[in-house]
């Protein structure tokens, strides 16, 4: 027992000096509630995440990921530099998340670290690491540690800082000391629920992807629901509302991680000018960072609904310019952001760009 203890304290400590500001232990095996993940499948509200279904056994059974896993390590990062949103509706908001750097790179090189040290401790000792990217539910796994409990946003809460946080897992075939299971603090707080500007958290912990304006925004490839898209506002890259308005991120702290802090190109930019980025220069403006996920047609569609709920004339001008863009996807919710804005002007453009326009699509937002 000893030995397990002190070896878990080792790992602990190395990974605060990596940068991690807390790590949760727990034992690998069948993932914990499972039922609540096979019914979340099953409603289908995970949308077009299909991935969620293809590896959806190796997500219920750590042991089908890493065979012979013994120990899962849940690592927390503090990712909240504490810099204002904007509230200008010309201007775009971007997910916290996504300000600065690509996390993916700077969280993998410090696991890779990690796996080194344990394999330096437990000669033979086999790990396996992801960043967002792997068959394991990071979230569910945090919350059976003593890292933090689930919200009822579904984001892991912490409470020395609240959930401004990535999340790194390592599974290894090392048994360690086991965390007891965090208390959910959330109590009768139902302040996320109600900020949900699509009411995508349909009940406690449970949150339909299919709502939510981080799903919209980033995984949704095709046309965002017409009934939705005027609450999306200026979100062009996810959302925080959730998180905005737990109570127990009153105590986060300012990240020390350069890397984390905004960008210019990715802290409330203004849309306008984005609207005419080509598929090079976004994959340039944006490398190194969260956002090309999105793609560009997607991104950018992103960007012609937010000028269309801003309301703006200034609008007008970059949506007319958009009513002839390549993509159609892009075109079709120019069309529908152009008639939010309801005026003679784009009542006139968008005659003329139906003149011009025979993508069956398109022609749907028309009509």
């Amino acid at each position: 027992m000893s030995n397990k203890v002190d070896l878990t304290g080792r790992i602990r400590r190395e990974a605060e000096r990596l940068g991690f500001y807390k790590v949760g232990v727990a034992p690998a095996g069948p993932l914990p509630g499972v039922e609540r993940f096979d019914s979340w499948l099953e409603s289908g509200k995970q949308g077009q995440m299909r991935y969620m279904e293809r590896q959806a056994a190796k997500r219920r059974d750590a042991g089908l990921v890493l065979d012979q896993a013994r120990s899962i390590l849940v690592l927390a990062r503090n990712y909240h530099t504490g810099d204002a949103l904007t509230g200008d509706p010309l201007c775009g908001k971007i997910s916290r998340y996504a300000w600065g750097e690509d996390y993916h790179g700077i969280l993998s090189k410090g696991l890779e670290s990690l796996e080194e040290f344990v394999r330096r401790e437990v000669p033979g000792a086999r790990t396996l690491s992801y960043v967002d990217t792997g068959p394991v539910m990071e979230k569910v796994w945090g919350a059976t540690t003593a890292l933090g409990w689930m919200g009822k946003h579904t984001n892991l809460i912490t409470l020395e800082r609240g959930s401004w946080f990535f999340i790194g897992i390592i599974l290894l075939d090392a048994e360690l000391e086991y965390d007891p299971v965090s208390r959910d603090h959330c109590g009768t707080c139902t302040s996320c629920i109600s900020a949900c500007p699509t009411g995508a958290i349909v009940s406690p912990y449970i949150v339909d992807a299919r709502l939510c304006i981080s799903y919209l925004t980033i995984e949704l490839r095709g046309k965002i629901p017409r009934a939705l898209r005027p609450l999306i506002g200026n979100r062009i890259y996810g959302c925080d509302d959730c998180q905005e308005v737990c109570p127990w991120n009153r105590f986060a702290v300012r990240t020390e991680e350069h890397c984390f802090h905004p960008l210019d190109q990715n802290h409330n930019p203004a849309l306008a000018p984005l609207l005419s980025i080509t598929k090079e220069e976004f994959a340039s403006r944006f490398r190194g960072s969260p956002i090309r996920r999105a793609g560009r047609d997607g991104f950018v569609r992103n960007v012609v609904v937010a000028l269309g709920n801003s309301g703006h004339p200034a609008a007008t001008a970059p949506l007319a310019q958009a009513l002839g863009d390549a993509s159609p996807l892009v075109r079709a919710h120019a069309v529908w952001a152009m008639a939010r804005l309801d005026s003679t002007e784009a009542r006139s453009h968008l005659e003329s760009a139906r003149l011009k326009e025979a993508d069956p699509e398109v022609l749907e937002e028309f009509d």
